[in-house]
């Protein structure tokens, strides 16, 4: 199924395949290692490099990801005096010997970019910021250390802390979230890109609760708002979600997870939402070469509405167009031409001339 999977979101204009690496998967004793079948890591990033895709690796090696124990094995429960997540010797001991076994294993294999291979970015816990507050003062050195734990394995890769927005240089701080677009801050240093390590394509599901969709227009709107603010990667969570078998789902959540993602819980492919991501993602790789080779420069068009503007020596220009007013379409006079512009939404010109795509529209 893997292979379907990740050739269906290649037509979909996917570059880079995201994955966790799930420690209670893989260690379900201690040194009791798995990697056979499902499990099979290195086979599954093979399979992406086979479709000439990139791979995004997030080791954790906590993950959360509305997974059982947020992918910590249960053993870890019985190490004398351990403290999960936080400055504590025992935890870290494990946690880097986890995250060394990982690394070491993709290295041997030559998967990372430094080696010829797929693995462009890797992840080193996550969403932590969010309760760092609770550990008090054994939280910031706990980032600390990891950062420099990840760094020192020595990639050849940047290494990213999503939701982190203190850390650690070199490591990547990034958003995650449906608003990215709009409330991302940027990264916490000029030499570091701009990284959404979470998109959500709609919410999942728990019991008891009714179901929550986002439409393919909104996600377009934020996606194209991110690139237009010089961002340059997005992850969209999820893809595809599939299913959570036997007891490998957290409390409360269903086993189909993510079942309204582009690619639904069986692997078919779900329109509108596909095909819309599809030609926003011809319509800002057209715009390629004034994304990375031109300057980027910003342009008032109204009291909501703004112009992002990138263009190269040669006068190569691409223009994203954006009206932030989500009550009312507007007019917009741009290089002496007028533009309609709907609510909540991105005109995409790859001349600075003519609109290839527009978010609002299906």
């Amino acid at each position: 199924m893997w292979g379907s999977l990740i050739g269906k979101a290649k037509e979909g204009g996917i570059d880079v395949i995201q994955t966790y690496v799930f420690w209670n998967l893989h260690e379900p004793g201690k040194g009791q290692y798995d990697f056979s079948g499902r499990a099979d890591i290195v086979r599954f990033i093979k399979e992406i490099q086979a479709h000439g895709l990139y791979a995004s690796l997030r080791i954790g090696p906590f993950i959360e990801a509305e997974w059982n124990y947020g992918g910590l094995p249960f053993w870890l429960h019985d190490v004398p005096g351990i403290v999960y997540r936080c400055d504590n010797e025992p935890f870290k001991v494990h946690m880097q010997n986890f995250t060394t076994k990982i690394v070491n294993m993709m290295k041997s294999e030559n998967l990372y970019a430094s080696q010829g291979g797929p693995i462009i970015l890797s992840q080193i816990e996550n969403e932590y910021e969010m309760v760092e507050h609770a550990f008090h003062e054994k939280g910031p050195p706990y980032v600390r250390w990891a950062a420099q734990m990840a760094v020192a394995l020595q990639t050849g890769v940047p290494w990213m802390m999503c939701k982190q927005y203190d850390a650690p240089d070199p490591v990547i701080n990034t958003c995650n979230g449906m608003k990215c677009g709009v409330s991302f801050p940027g990264p916490n240093s000029p030499n570091k890109p701009w990284l959404w390590t979470e998109n959500w394509t709609t919410w999942y599901r728990a019991y008891g609760k009714e179901p929550e969709t986002r439409s393919a227009q909104d996600i377009a709107f934020q996606v194209a708002l991110f690139v237009a603010r010089n961002g340059t990667f997005v992850n969209y969570y999820m893809y595809h979600g599939g299913t959570n078998f036997g007891r490998t789902t957290s409390a409360f959540t269903t086993t189909s997870y993510y079942d309204d993602a582009p690619l639904d819980e069986y692997g078919f492919i779900r329109l509108p939402k596909w095909g819309h991501l599809k030609q926003l993602h011809e319509a800002i790789k057209s715009c390629s070469n004034p994304i990375l080779f031109g300057t980027q420069f910003t342009l008032s068009l109204g009291q909501q509405q703004m112009g992002y503007i990138y263009q190269r020596n040669s006068g190569e220009c691409a223009a994203f167009l954006v009206n932030q007013d989500d009550t009312k379409s507007v007019a917009v006079i741009f290089h002496n031409s007028s533009y309609e512009l709907g609510p909540s939404s991105v005109s995409i010109l790859p001349d600075c001339k003519n609109v290839v795509f527009n978010t609002a529209k299906a």
